[in-house]
Formats: structure tokens, sequence, C-alpha cells
């Protein structure tokens, strides 16, 4: 397969996934009000779900394809676009202020999910009663934000006194949904045929283009939002994205896969580096609570050290590769 066609499957797939995984989350949504769930749920669960639908369909066909350094490179690529890449892209448009509650719940709850994921890799992959335990860590972070009263909001989703048809929601639920795996199936298809080409490991391909692939929903969004000035969810959104990473995604990973890393530098130097962004952004909402450009531009500025970095470990030892970066 030539380097064009594996690109142009993995784009297909990005695409697929960005409108398929919107309808899937629509359509799951509208019929939950159907069914007389609450919103608190609604939001909580399946908004939230929503957000990383991308992220769980791609490493739960990678772990299935038998390439979970794909997937796992997927999760710790995601969490480390989300609190550089996207956060700095929004703190550049317009300040970010990072609510109270925000602080005590969601940038906890996600730096937490982070240190606990990172440590199910340190034996050399997630095995399935890892997976399994941060499922039930999942299950138990969601409880506490249903029992507190605070969820993502689902106003852009159902508006209020909407007549919903469970019908054609049944359908939009579906279709998504098959969208969603479809599109999940190019992108480790294309994204696995790429590193073929090019003689590239798996995670590698998956800490940077499916990452960025699959955050790209995220950032054309929260981007958006910035630009309108509602920045009020820009970073309880993101958090809530990278809690579901780790813990939902990760336990996929863990259940679904053989549970072991072919590319070590995964646990170690792409591990870390997604450590130091979220401990870091997480120390900066606790110092300043405020996201201004100059904190945008050094989000930024640290999502291209971690592509170089990652790119230059490809080729070399991970040691020589951080010594080569100070070199420059």
């Amino acid at each position: 397969m030539t380097v064009l066609i594996a690109l142009a499957i993995s784009v297909a797939g990005i695409v697929l996934l960005t409108f398929a995984a919107d309808a899937f989350v629509e359509g799951a949504a509208k019929l939950a009000v159907v069914f007389n769930v609450t919103p608190i749920v609604i939001g909580a669960v399946i908004v939230g779900f929503g957000t990383s639908a991308p992220e769980m369909l791609v490493s739960a066909v990678a772990a299935r394809n038998g390439d979970g350094d794909l997937g796992i490179g997927n999760i710790i690529g995601s969490n480390t676009a989300n609190l550089s890449l996207i956060l700095g892209a929004a703190a550049l448009l317009v300040p970010i202020a990072v609510a109270k509650d925000v602080l005590k719940r969601e940038a906890i709850m996600a730096t937490v999910g982070a240190v606990i994921f990172s440590m199910t890799l340190q034996g050399g992959g997630i095995k399935q009663w890892e997976g399994v335990v941060l499922f039930v860590l999942l299950v138990a972070s969601l409880t506490w934000v249903i029992r507190s009263g605070n969820a993502p909001p689902i106003d852009e989703i159902v508006e209020e006194g909407e007549a919903v048809r469970a019908r054609a929601e049944v359908v939009r639920t579906a279709a998504g949904l098959v969208g969603t795996v479809g599109g999940a199936w190019l992108l480790v298809r294309g994204a696995t045929d790429l590193a073929d080409e090019f003689g590239l490991s798996g995670g590698f391909v998956g800490v940077t283009l499916v990452a960025i692939g699959t955050s790209l929903p995220e950032l054309v969004t929260t981007v958006a939002a910035a630009r309108q000035g509602s920045t009020d969810l820009i970073v309880g959104n993101l958090l809530g994205s990278n809690l579901f990473n780790s813990l939902a995604v990760g336990g996929v990973v863990g259940v679904l896969g053989d549970g072991v890393i072919q590319d070590n530098s995964l646990a170690t130097l792409d591990m870390g580096f997604m450590l130091v962004v979220c401990l870091g952004a997480f120390a900066a909402m606790w110092s300043r609570a405020l996201f201004t450009r100059i904190e945008g531009s050094v989000l930024l500025a640290v999502f291209m050290a971690f592509l170089i970095v990652s790119y230059l470990n490809e080729r070399a030892d991970p040691i020589e590769a951080l010594s080569r970066v100070f070199a420059l």
C-alpha cells in the first residue's frame, strides 16, 4: 500500500470518527431523555463517554488487532494534547479561567487518573485485571460527579421542551455507533500502514498521528468556544476527557489486549512527558487558576517538544534523544 493511500485512509477515518461520534452522542442523549434519564446522568455518563468515544474505539480496535502499543500511545498522546495543544490554542485566543469547583473535582480526578494509568504500564503493559480496576475507578468517579450534582450540561444537545422522536434517535444512535466503529477501523488501518511504510513503531504513531486525529474534534470545539467567549466549560471538559481516556480507554485496552507493551519508551519517555504535562497543568491551575497567552504559548511549545522528543526517540536511545533536543 502506498503512502498516499494509507494517508487517505487515515484522514477518512478521522473525518468519519468526528461526525459519527457527534451523531452517536446526540442520539444517545436524546434517547435517554425519552426514557426519562435524569440530565445529570446524561451529562456525566453519555456526554462524558462521548468526549472520549474516538479514543476508545480506536484503542479498542488496535487492541483487538494485537497492536496494543498504538492503543496505549493514543491514550498518552490524547491526554498530552488535551492539556498542551488544545488548552494552549484556546488560551492564545482568550484568557481561560479555572472555576473553583473544577479545581476541587475534575482537576484532582483527572490527575489521579493519569497517575494510576501510568502505574499500570510499569509492569510492561495493562493486564486484564488492571483494566477491570480502571473501570471500577471510573464508575466510582462518575458516582462522585453524579452525587455532587455537577456534570457537563446537555443544553447544546437536548434543548428544553424539544420534541424527541424515539425511532429517529434510534437510527441516529445506531448509525453513529457504526460510523464511529468504521472510522476507528479506518484510522487504525491507515495509521498501521503508514507506520509500516516509514518503518515507525505503533507506539509512536499512536502518540502522534492517531492521538492528534482523535483529538481534532475537541480542538475544533474548544477553539470555537474560546472565540465565542464561552470559556466556562473548556478546562472542565478537557479534564473530563483525560479522566475517561485514562480510566475508560485504558480499561478497554487492558481487557481486550494482550497486556504487553512492545515499545518500552511508551512506559518511560512518553508516559513521563504526559505526567509532566498533567502535573504541570494541575500545579498551574492551583497557583493561578488562569491561562493567558503566555501560558498558552508555553503549552504549545511543550506539545511541540513532545512531538520532537517522540520522533527523535524513534531514531535514537531515549537519553540520547533528550540530549539532542537540549543541544538544539
